[in-house]
């Protein structure tokens, strides 16, 4: 077990509690505070991934192999974030999304639907990528682009 689920309630959702990590990881050292989650199925305990600051990740959404959500993102419903991705900032990520490799999504970006964002792909600023999109590569989305 790399981290434990506090008692320490979401303000705006009782359903998700504060993670406190139980070892050192990555850059976590035990007892840093981490981020809100449902229940342990939200976030792995095998590899570097890790929820902080005021992130949360809830539903059927899961977090795994070395992958972070920091800031104030969300990630629910059935969204995946794995690999080496990162999200961060103030982005939505909620459907059936997947976003792994080494993707970057940021800033005010909103993801949905079964979208998939890969590679070295960054989506940024106030983007939008929903229905069947893929946004891979080096590629970059960001502004008010609207993909899918």
């Amino acid at each position: 077990m790399k981290y434990e689920i506090t008692n320490e309630t979401d303000p705006n959702n009782k359903n998700l509690k504060r993670i406190r990590a139980l070892k050192d990881f990555s850059n976590v050292k035990k007892g840093d505070l981490g981020g809100f989650i449902e229940s342990e199925k939200n976030l792995s305990h095998e590899g570097d991934c890790w929820v902080s600051d005021n992130a949360k990740v809830y539903g059927n959404a899961r977090v795994f192999e070395d992958a972070w959500v920091s800031d104030n993102a969300e990630i629910f419903a059935n969204a995946e974030v794995y690999g080496n991705a990162w999200v961060y900032g103030d982005t939505v990520v909620s459907g059936n999304v997947r976003i792994s490799g080494n993707a970057e999504v940021f800033g005010y970006a909103k993801i949905y639907g079964y979208a998939e964002i890969f590679g070295y792909a960054k989506v940024y600023a106030n983007a939008r990528v929903s229905g069947n999109a893929e946004v891979s590569g080096n590629a970059k989305v960001n502004g008010k682009a609207v993909v899918g």
